[in-house]
């Protein structure tokens, strides 16, 4: 079974933010950006992250909810790390519940 956990996080400089970080982790892990969609691949979980001109949707989806939870806060230290001038952002992270296959 996934879990999801996903966070809405309002800036104007999403896309932006979105590409630096895919770039950032590029040198370490699988990376795909495409327009201003990032997908990052971490040895226990996938991070997407969509953005558009009022923020970026965050979604991490992994078989371990404790790795897909711990994520959270390596994805938002690094998103506020290319996002000083604007940092913290405010994540609001809620599982999405996914039903059984």
């Amino acid at each position: 079974m996934s879990h999801t956990i996903a966070a809405q996080v309002a800036t104007p400089n999403g896309a932006k933010y979105v590409l630096q970080l895919c770039k950032h982790w590029s040198h370490k892990l699988e990376t795909k950006v495409e327009g201003s969609t990032g997908t990052v691949t971490f040895p226990t979980a996938v991070a997407t992250m969509a953005a558009d001109d009022v923020g970026i949707a965050i979604a991490i989806t992994g078989e371990d909810r404790e790795n897909v939870e711990q994520l959270t806060d390596v994805v938002a230290r690094h998103i506020d790390r290319f996002a000083f001038r604007e940092a913290p952002l405010v994540y609001d992270w809620q599982w999405q519940e996914t039903a059984a296959q």
